[in-house]
């Protein structure tokens, strides 16, 4: 799925991969995120983090009726009020997207994959 968006020189489309690189960049920001997932994580029995190039693995986004809908899959920090944390997450999200690509996220669901004791 590709975001058109209408200026008055012309069309811009943007790649889910390139809002997968901000909402990734975004989440990862927050502290209590460890890394993100792949979506599929617990069906592959695949438990490593994502790195920057691989944030699309770990997002899935779907056109909504004024804006999108973003799921984001992240690994969170053991010990952390992961209710906070996820809407944190939800926030930045939303303040990225609209700042950075200048798209409206409808609704930011956060699903966490994992718990990570953060130095072992």
């Amino acid at each position: 799925m590709t975001v058109k968006i209408n200026t008055k020189d012309g069309q811009i489309e943007l790649t889910d991969d390139v809002i997968a690189t901000v909402v990734g960049g975004a989440a990862t920001e927050i502290f209590g995120v460890v890394g993100m997932a792949s979506k599929s994580a617990i069906k592959d029995n695949f438990n490593a983090l994502l790195r920057r190039e691989n944030y699309a693995k770990g997002v899935v986004v779907t056109a909504a009726e004024a804006g999108i809908c973003v799921d984001v899959y992240t690994v969170m920090s053991y010990g952390v009020k992961i209710s906070e944390v996820s809407k944190n997450i939800q926030e930045r999200v939303k303040f990225n997207l609209e700042h950075q690509l200048g798209i409206s996220a409808d609704v930011v669901n956060v699903y966490v994959q994992n718990i990570k004791v953060v130095g072992e």
